[in-house]
């Protein structure tokens, strides 16, 4: 099964090659300022990418519904109706008519081709240009295998993001999460892959063991999960090119939360020895453990600064579970998680920017789960989301979005949803079956 699971993951893989078209004479004018928190969709035209024959015609349609759709789903970008466009645009060297663009209020358009090269490789190139001052704002070609085409597309709407947002984007990755089905008594629980999309749908595991809390590793292709083989809980690390698997730890009590630290090299997790949860670290080369909290409380869910200085953790130390923060070496733990009446807290995930940390929220006042986000210090608290339901975010590359599941009332499904900080945009992620605990990759190497 593996090797099996392995050529499919590989054959997803991208070697691209980046060809810079033209490089733009000057910074354009037209760009989104993000950091006002919602901002009104840019207007953006996306022809079909020409080619000169039909199966290149079908994939440049393809790349270009596969880039619009991304940044649509940003709530950033507002793609204009293909049908309204006045100029067909059949090659990059067609000059635009920004006059005719103008009229349709789009203030960036995207000129593409889809071509074979001589290697038998395909190559997708794009412009993005300034329709108000007519300046190309990126240029790029990409060379690839013809299966790899939507990745490309991926690849391109990054670029797009980035160019007009002036950050990172986050359409290139993946999302690992729980496959859930079957009755709530003798659920089946399974490891699944996909896009952030949800195209190119995997599944990683058989469900003959109980699988839980994957985690991307943020410098390669690794996950790290817990799983219940012969009922025994374990750490595991799962390959996705390799389809190699191995066993973290096989520890004498109950084990979870597995998180890498940033730069790959150990994990972080909550153990059960003794009857007492305390967070521990593992060094992955060494397979070293160190004891961080030692604590007769129910100590979980740890999650690493981006640089690595600080955890965050849930502990019910004070009474209640709450969200805190310590030194990566167990020190000066303290109490962030301040909010009103009886409200508990879990979950707890650094941003990668690092400014603020993701939590779910439980207010016992009137029985909803809350998805929000505070600053390091427990300061600026804010609510995203809420339901009977919501539980376990994670955070896009680019810290701007949130992944998270949501269950309504009376047993309902499990689905994924992403919101991004501002609290709105929230758009599902469909997904075959029912589906829990997502876990965002870094951009795809």
């Amino acid at each position: 099964m593996l090797k099996a699971l392995t050529k499919m993951l590989r054959a997803g893989a991208v070697a691209v090659l980046a060809i810079i078209l033209t490089a733009p004479s000057s910074y354009a004018q037209v760009r989104l300022d993000i950091t006002r928190g919602r901002v009104e969709p840019m207007p953006i035209a996306i022809p079909v990418f020409p080619g000169n024959s039909d199966e290149l015609m079908q994939m440049g349609k393809d790349v270009a519904e596969v880039i619009a759709k991304d940044l649509e789903r940003s709530g950033l970008f507002r793609p204009l109706d293909q049908k309204a466009f006045l100029q067909e645009l059949t090659s990059l060297d067609v000059q635009p008519r920004f006059a005719d663009w103008r009229t349709l209020a789009a203030q960036a358009l995207v000129q593409g081709s889809v071509d074979i090269q001589a290697n038998g490789q395909i190559r997708i190139a794009f412009r993005l240009w300034d329709v108000f001052s007519g300046q190309q704002m990126e240029g790029k070609g990409f060379g690839t295998d013809a299966a790899n085409w939507r990745r490309v597309a991926h690849m391109v709407a990054d670029l797009i993001y980035s160019t007009i947002t002036g950050e990172s984007g986050y359409f290139d990755t993946r999302v690992v999460y729980i496959a859930e089905s079957g009755p709530a008594i003798n659920r089946v629980k399974r490891l699944a892959i996909m896009d952030q999309d949800g195209a190119n749908h995997r599944y990683l595991t058989d469900g003959s063991a109980l699988v839980l809390t994957p985690r991307f590793s943020p410098t390669g292709p690794e996950i790290t999960y817990l799983s219940y083989f012969r009922n025994i809980p374990r750490v595991y690390m799962f390959n996705i090119d390799t389809g190699r698997q191995e066993v973290l730890g096989d520890f004498p009590g109950m084990t979870y939360a597995p998180r890498f630290s940033p730069d790959g090299n150990g994990v972080a997790f909550s153990a059960a020895l003794n009857g007492n949860s305390d967070i521990y670290t593992m060094d992955l080369r060494t397979r070293r453990m160190v004891r961080l909290t030692d604590n007769p409380a129910i100590d979980t869910s740890p999650s690493f600064s981006p640089n690595g200085d600080q955890l965050t953790f849930a502990s019910d130390r004070g009474g209640t579970q709450q969200i805190y923060v310590m030194n990566a070496d167990g020190t000066n733990p303290q109490r962030i998680s301040f909010g009103t009446g009886k409200s508990r807290y879990a979950t707890p995930v650094w941003s990668p920017r690092g400014d603020l940390i993701a939590v779910t929220r439980y207010a016992s006042s009137d029985g909803n789960f809350y998805i929000g986000v505070m600053k390091p210090d427990g300061s600026g608290e804010r609510t995203l989301a809420q339901g009977f339901l919501v539980e376990a975010p994670t955070w896009s590359p680019n810290g701007r979005v949130l992944m998270y599941f949501a269950q309504g009332p009376n047993g309902g499904r499990t689905r994924l949803f992403s919101i991004d900080l501002t609290g709105y945009n929230q758009r599902e992620i469909i997904t075959p079956q029912d589906a829990s605990d997502p876990a965002w990759s870094p951009l795809l190497p």
